[in-house]
């Protein structure tokens, strides 16, 4: 029973393990290409004083195409507003957002009203924590010309300055890279292989008029996921690509801010009765019972074979780590905290599904939104 189950946990590390290596082949950093075609380089902003300078900065350093920044001020309590104001560039503008309309959350409203001040062929939104590289914008919007693509997306290097954030924010690129076939995901039109980050994300500004964009995922609090199939259904092709030589992001700032925002996807992500239950299993017999029955097999409590078995998996995993982290330029040190990362992120999950009824509402920036959008 035991060698069977071990052997379970080899098949479940196998998975995403080929799925990476053929996932980072296809995975690329596009190249910038000079055009004339404005960018509209959108940033909603709300208690954003910390990290805005230095988000807009970074964005009027942009290179090989023209660029407009706008800020949407979404009702900031500090000095985000007067640090925008204070930088004096005639290409950034300072845009207040109107008071939250009911059925919105306030990213979505945020963004689509910066959409509307927007006069650029393309549309790139950047939270406030995300810093541009120079070549950024000239690059997702080359990879949209040179694909027809109307919604290219990347998922920003990530910085992770804590313990809290190096055992929580590697899952993002892990489960994308390790989970998603990216092959199908270019190839097949299916909406269902459709996803984006909203961290990063480049929309063709008729496009987004056509589908709504932010207006049609008003009640969600997961934009970047939403809009994707929303494209897909309307005709369009959406493409995900390498980002971290383009831009960075520190999401968190320490564990619990980590807890609080991966809780607040969650209502929008694994955490239904279907799908939990599903990735409990592909992650917990890939990535969590390895080491605990290469323990036991150490200790002399488990058939050789099985022990051996739990090895190659615990292996299997760790290399697939370890190889999507050095691609998305991650810190090494996460690699061996990897199985307490899928456990952390499983009881974030778990813990969004079963508080669903009892709590019936996500909190994000000091707002209350109904569980499951509008």
């Amino acid at each position: 029973m035991l060698t069977l189950l071990a052997l379970l946990c080899l098949f479940a590390s196998l998975l995403p393990a080929g799925l990476a290596v053929v996932n980072l082949m296809v995975l690329r950093t596009p190249e910038a290409e000079p055009d004339d075609g404005l960018v509209s380089i959108l940033i909603p902003a709300r208690n954003e004083a910390g990290n805005i300078a230095g988000t807009v900065h970074a964005a009027l350093a942009s290179t090989g195409v023209p660029v407009e920044v706008i800020v949407g001020d979404d009702h900031s309590t500090d000095a985000t507003a007067a640090i925008v104001t204070g930088i004096g560039d005639p290409r950034l503008r300072l845009s207040p957002v109107p008071d939250l309309p009911e059925g919105w959350t306030g990213k979505n409203h945020a963004c689509a009203h910066l959409a509307s001040q927007a006069r650029g062929r393309w549309l790139l939104f950047i939270d406030a924590d995300v810093t541009l590289q120079p070549g950024a914008a000239a690059a997702l919007s080359a990879r949209a010309r040179q694909t027809g693509a109307a919604l290219v997306s990347a998922v920003p290097r990530q910085r992770m300055d804590t313990l809290g954030e190096r055992l929580t924010v590697p899952m993002i690129n892990f489960l994308l890279l390790g989970y998603l076939p990216m092959l199908l995901m270019r190839r097949l039109p299916n909406p269902s292989l459709a996803t984006a980050c909203g961290q990063l994300v480049l929309f063709d500004a008729a496009a987004y008029g056509v589908t709504g964009g932010h207006g049609a995922v008003r009640g969600f609090l997961h934009d970047g996921v939403r809009l994707a199939p929303i494209f897909r259904r309307a005709g369009y092709r959406t493409d995900l690509v390498a980002g971290a030589r383009i831009a960075t992001c520190r999401m968190y700032d320490g564990f619990p801010a980590a807890w609080a925002g991966f809780s607040k996807n969650a209502h929008e992500g694994l955490a239904t009765p279907r799908a939990l239950p599903l990735w409990t299993a592909l992650l917990g017999l890939g990535h969590l019972l390895p080491p605990l029955l290469l323990l036991a097999g150490l200790l002399g409590l488990m058939p050789s074979a099985a022990t051996v078995l739990a090895a190659l998996a615990f292996g299997v995993s760790l290399a697939t780590r370890a190889a999507i982290t050095l691609a998305t330029g991650e810190p090494i040190a996460t690699i061996p905290l990897h199985p307490a990362s899928i456990a952390v992120a499983l009881a974030i999950q778990w813990n969004v599904l079963l508080r669903r009824e009892r709590a019936g509402a996500a909190t994000w920036k000091g707002r209350s939104y109904p569980v499951g959008g509008a």
